[in-house]
């Protein structure tokens, strides 16, 4: 270490030569500021995890896994729907999760990064279980805090692994906090650098807030939700070590220890506590196993554990395949060729899917329209292989038909020029309406379809080269349409049972505004 810095100066540097932090700072940036209060979060969270393909498959295979999988054994497939099934928050935490595990594990010193990394997933689950039983509403951020809680020690493992092994040795010799150990070796506060990583990164005020401890002594129950996330923060990061050790017995002092000071608080004895870390244990497991956080194969503790989980999971699996009663097997919904327009070729299988999917949702009744109608464009976006898709719906107020929700590539600007004036005009789009006629253009540039096209969708999209058009009349009264296209002309034969998929979809779609 360079003498003229101290340790906190020095690691500050080191992380800004660093050209991976950067960029993950303004990624973890945009998902936390993400909230649940808007309807538009959802898709601006959809379209940030579709941005990044190794990002959407680990959220995809996360919520097929049994940890994670809803109650209906469906094969989840969308995003939207993997947001639905999860819950808005888990997918934002395991979000950050993965673009951790992802960008600060890669190149470093993996077994000690690996370990803080563990260590932040589990307080965060446990935060995440914890956070149900709150008296307090809206606490998910918990979660977040919890995650973000042991970040100094994370990037002091990351970029000066031999200073992290001192640091923690002294903690384990004299029984203190990595944080006592660092102040002793180094002057260095590592609850005062996370801080101010965090706020590098622009995380809110109250989430830096809640990464600090409490006083010591025993807590009593919070005042307030602010205060609440705090203690929870620091119950979950001191009850992560024996979490992922649950059969140490050298533990049980650490936990007499937690129960001592926060069983007042939380309302918890050994029984509840030993529930709650089973239950987060659970969704810790499936995590690491599915953004490849288990160590690589060797003959210890963690390894025989993964291969005991993935056993057991496989014995699950195995029955639930042979008894279940479901009529779309998993391969049927995997896009694994394409024609040259990017339509998928198992497209029927995947409409089909979505049909039962949109289904199931509506008979619960608990969705919201615009969450709902997000879900059904992705659908449509990935059953049929569009680059955009939007619903375009009237709006009186502004004399005009207005693209409302919108799925895909350079999405929020199409959504912004997509409208027109409500005056009828003789172009497809009206025309369509006026007929009640779902339109499918192979070849927008055909002379007898581009006449028919208006100058503001020429404006708008002029490389759209094959596109459809599905009008949405509800008592012979047209109140938009759905639209979505593709930078390729469609060759390719649709066939009827597409077709036939296509407008129960829609009829769905209809059904839906119907009623809300």
């Amino acid at each position: 270490m360079d003498t003229r810095y101290s340790l906190k100066e020095q690691l500050l540097k080191t992380i800004d030569d660093d050209l991976d932090l950067p960029s993950l700072g303004g990624a973890i940036t945009q998902i936390v500021q993400l909230s649940t209060s808007e309807d538009e979060s959802i898709r601006q969270l959809s379209h940030f995890i579709l941005s990044d393909v190794s990002l959407t498959q680990k959220i995809l295979r996360l919520s097929n896994s049994i940890a994670f999988r809803s109650s209906s054994n469906q094969v989840v497939t969308s995003i939207t729907k993997a947001i639905f099934l999860l819950g808005f928050e888990t997918v934002k935490t395991c979000a950050l999760a993965i673009l951790l595990v992802d960008k600060v594990l890669a190149g470093k010193h993996a077994e000690f990064v690996r370990a803080e990394l563990i260590e932040a997933l589990t307080a965060s689950m446990l935060c995440q279980e914890l956070a149900k039983h709150s008296q307090f509403d809206h606490v998910e951020e918990v979660a977040i805090a919890a995650l973000f809680k042991n970040m100094g020690r994370l990037l002091l493992a990351a970029y000066e692994p031999e200073k992290y092994q001192e640091v923690m040795a002294l903690a384990k010799e004299e029984n203190c906090t990595p944080e006592l150990a660092a102040r002793k070796l180094y002057s260095c506060s590592l609850s005062d650098f996370t801080e101010t990583i965090l706020e590098k990164w622009n995380i809110p005020a109250s989430i830096i807030h809640a990464t600090k401890n409490r006083p010591s002594g025993t807590l009593s129950p919070a005042k307030n939700k602010q205060e609440w996330i705090q203690q929870a923060a620091e119950f979950g990061e001191a009850s992560a070590q024996f979490a992922i050790n649950t059969n140490s017995g050298e533990h049980l002092s650490s936990k007499n220890n937690t129960l001592a000071r926060f069983g007042k608080a939380f309302n918890l004895d050994m029984p509840k506590l030993d529930l709650l870390i089973q239950q987060a244990t659970t969704e810790t497991t499936a995590l690491k196993a599915n953004i490849n956080l288990f160590p690589d194969p060797v003959e210890d503790k963690e390894s025989s554990y993964k291969q005991l989980v993935e056993s057991e999971q496989k014995a699950k699996d195995n029955i639930l395949a042979e008894f279940a009663l479901t009529d779309t097997r998993i391969d049927e919904i995997q896009i694994t060729q394409r024609h040259a327009s990017g339509k998928p070729y198992n497209s029927a299988a995947l409409l089909l899917s979505a049909i039962q999917d949109v289904t199931e949702i509506i008979t619960t009744g608990n969705y919201k329209l615009s969450d709902l109608m997000l879900l059904i464009l992705e659908y449509y976006y990935n059953s049929l292989g569009f680059r955009f898709i939007t619903l375009c719906l009237r709006d009186t107020q502004k004399n005009q038909y207005r693209a409302r929700t919108s799925f895909g590539k350079n999405s929020a600007e199409f959504q912004k020029a997509f409208h027109f004036p409500i005056t009828p005009s003789v172009d497809l789009f009206y025309l369509a309406m006026e007929k009640d006629s779902d339109l499918l253009i192979s070849n927008a540039k055909a002379p007898k379809v581009f006449e028919m096209l208006p100058q503001w969708y020429r404006a708008v999209l002029p490389d759209a080269r094959s596109f459809i058009v599905l009008p949405l009349v509800l008592n012979k009264r047209p109140i938009g349409f759905i639209y979505g296209d593709r930078e390729f002309d469609a060759s390719e034969e649709t066939a009827h049972e597409e077709i036939r998929l296509i407008k129960i979809l829609k009829s769905q779609v209809l059904a839906i505004l119907n009623t809300k």
